[in-house]
Order: C-alpha cells, then structure tokens, then sequence
C-alpha cells in the first residue's frame, strides 16, 4: 500500500468538502467511509483505487492519498497523473484569498464564507462525465438526476474490486457513441437526452471535441459559445461545465434555480430574485462568480 502527502492551501478543510460530498444522493462513483474517500480513477488504461484522508495526525492542512490493494499504479506518471486529478478534483490550486476578502464586505458571501470555510469547488476533471452530468440533470430534481446517473453508470460502466467492494467509473465517449436511443431510454431517461449522450460521445470520439481545445479557446465567452452549438447543451449546461470541470472562474449559471433559491432565502425575500437583481448582486464577484454560485449553492442541503 503506497501513501503520498499532499500539501494544501490554508484556506482548506477537509472535512468541509467531505461533507459536501456526503450530502450527494446515491451516489455511484465515490464512497465515504469513516471520514475517508474512495474512488477508482482510470488514467492511459490503467484503473487504481485511492484512498483519501487528512494527512497525518489529522492535520486539516495536508490530505494523504493511498492507492490501495493490487490496483496500485507501477508507472510513475500514472502515479503522478492520478495525483493532478486529484488536485484537480479538490482544486487545490486555486488561491482563494482574494475570494474570501471580497466576502467580507459581501452581504451574501460573508455568511457563506464563515458557514462553509474551506470549501473548494469539487470538480469534475473528466469533460465526458461532466457534459454528461449537465445534460443528465436538466430541467429534473437531484435525486431523480442521481438515480439516473447510477443507472447509466451501472449499465455502461464498469468497476473494479478491492476487499468485498466495487468501485465504479463512469462510461467512456466509446462506451456510449454506438449505443442507440432505446439503450439509453430503457433506463427512464428520456428520448432527447439519450440522443444528446450519445451525440457528445460521438463527438468526443472523433475528436471534435476535447476539454484541451477548450481550455485553448481561453476566452469564457468563446468556450460557451462552443458549448451552446452541441445540441441538448444550453447556457445553464455550458456554464455548469465551465465551473465544475474547465474551471472558468467567472463562469456563472445565472438562471439556475438552485441560485435563485438560495438568493431568496439568504435575503429573506417573498419571491425569487429576477435576473437584473442578481447582476446587481452579483457585481462585487467580477472572476469569482463561480466560487460565490458554488458557495450559494452549499446552503440549499
């Protein structure tokens, strides 16, 4: 069993995104046990198990990862590949001071800030599985939007094995490209969203469509852009994958309902706030609209 430490930013608690990601509903593709998380990840064919825990002593300012059993990975930079993943994943580089000094003279952001501190924004660093996520959760609640994705990933994934346990990884583009329609819908997703799960697929396996080209665009604006011409992908998807997967600090899903939500109740308003409302806002969080949309979001569990 190999153990690495992984330094993280002060502005860092583990046990604030462990809590995150315990208020997820069925969730397939991580497991939570005594405070530690699990996770297959599959990285240039090879599939390993981690371990993630604080570091020693419990330390909140170190995480300790172990890639456990059989499934640990010989090559070094697959080693080293699985360790950017998860950085990515927990986005340890990002400097968040400058966001929590906005907060303290933010009327919706303070609050935020001092109820969930050292929060990150838990990625999803495979664009696949976010793009599929985001059509996935469209226009239905979380937990049917859990359950669907267990279905999907139970029938078109595949897992690994370690002491008694599976551990799920969520389908491939080449997984889903052939499928037809009725493969998918016989799950209870729905005509239209089978066809854009396998539509993306289709695309990211003929390599018009790669998280690098992308990031290389660099303008958030040019990414949306790119996003919204793939049929079944809308503003609310594209900005969805921009937070959590591209990491496009000002990307903000203005018109998502969870936002709305949280708005109203932070302010104590009768009714949701309207679109010129949350600019107004949202002014103050010029390039930190997705943190501050993350952390909004925190208060609705």
């Amino acid at each position: 069993m190999q153990v690495m430490t992984l330094p993280v930013p002060k502005e860092f608690s583990f046990s604030e995104n462990v809590k995150y990601l315990s208020n997820a509903p069925n969730e397939c593709l991580i497991q939570i046990k005594e405070g530690r998380v699990y996770k297959a990840i599959s990285i240039d064919q090879e599939t390993m198990i981690v371990e993630i825990s604080t570091g020693p002593n419990n330390q909140e300012h170190s995480i300790s990862v172990q890639f456990l059993g059989e499934t640990m990975p010989v090559r070094e930079s697959v080693q080293d590949a699985a360790i950017r993943y998860i950085r990515d994943w927990f986005d340890l580089d990002t400097d968040l001071v400058p966001f929590y000094e906005l907060a303290k003279t933010d009327r919706l952001l303070e609050r935020a800030v001092k109820s969930f501190y050292g929060l990150r924004n838990m990625g999803i660093p495979d664009l696949f599985e976010a793009l599929c996520w985001g059509i996935i959760g469209q226009q239905i609640n979380l937990a049917f939007a859990y359950t669907l994705k267990r279905r999907f990933v139970e029938t078109f994934g595949r897992y690994v094995e370690h002491a008694g346990e599976q551990y799920w990884l969520f389908p491939t583009p080449q997984d889903i490209a052939s499928l037809q329609v009725e493969d998918i819908t016989k799950l209870k997703m729905s005509i239209k969203k089978s066809e854009y799960l396998i539509g993306v697929a289709q695309l990211m396996v003929e390599g018009k469509l790669t998280k690098e080209q992308l990031l290389d665009m660099g303008d958030h604006k040019q990414i949306e852009k790119t996003l919204v011409q793939i049929r079944g992908i809308g503003p609310w998807t594209a900005n969805y994958v921009l937070m959590r997967c591209l990491r496009i600090p000002s990307a903000f899903p203005i018109d998502d309902v969870g936002l709305h939500n949280a708005i109203k109740y932070l302010t104590g308003a009768d009714t949701k706030p309207t679109k010129a409302e949350i600019l107004q806002l949202a002014g103050p969080w010029k390039n930190w609209e997705s943190y501050a949309t993350f952390y909004l979001w925190r208060f609705l569990y």
